[in-house]
């Protein structure tokens, strides 16, 4: 089977980055059609015009508006194109890097990747599949000090994505072979 493959980096780091090097080999496996989206450069803050724009129903936005928008429809369009998400995510003091932060806001919005039910928030884009590969120099993944694998995983679930696997490198400033040697075999036990 072959999956479309959303490849999404966070380190602003391109030479030497363990999570940009895990998170291409699993790209790699996981499907030939790859989209690519790299955050080195960062991603526009949302900010009032955005907000405001938002808000505003589709049929009633301003050129303006629209344009604010445009980003962030692009990127969804991306995730709602893909079959699996991989994001390569390096662990900054603790959580993820601002620029990825930024991409969730363009991409988590009501309405559009999620909803509001008597149930509480709905998620829009079920039955797709996340794969996190998830690098750090001294943060045990799964550790009270991450704040990064749960945010992430809620977040994919907050939009609809529950299906969602953490490849990780951690604590590379302790054990940097035995880091990658943990992350090479949780890459080899994925499923294409």
């Amino acid at each position: 089977m072959t999956h479309t493959v959303l490849h999404i980096d966070a380190s602003a780091r391109l030479a030497g980055s363990t999570s940009r090097d895990l998170s291409a080999q699993i790209a790699k496996k996981m499907g030939t059609n790859i989209i690519r989206r790299d955050l080195k450069d960062g991603i526009p803050q949302i900010d009032e015009t955005w907000v405001n724009a938002n808000f505003t129903p589709a049929d009633r936005r301003t050129t303006a508006q629209t344009a604010a928008l445009e980003l962030s429809d692009a990127l969804i369009e991306e995730i709602k194109a893909a079959d699996v998400i991989v994001i390569g995510v390096p662990i900054y003091n603790f959580g993820v890097p601002a620029s990825l932060k930024a991409w969730v806001d363009q991409i988590a919005r009501a309405g559009v990747t999620f909803r509001y039910t008597e149930n509480g928030p709905q998620g829009l884009l079920d039955g797709k599949r996340a794969i996190i590969a998830l690098a750090s120099g001294g943060t045990a993944i799964g550790s009270d000090i991450d704040f990064a694998s749960g945010y992430l995983r809620h977040i994919m679930g907050f939009i609809g994505i529950t299906e969602v696997e953490i490849v990780a490198a951690d604590q590379m400033m302790m054990n940097g072979e035995g880091a990658l040697s943990k992350a090479a075999a949780q890459i080899d036990a994925l499923a294409a």
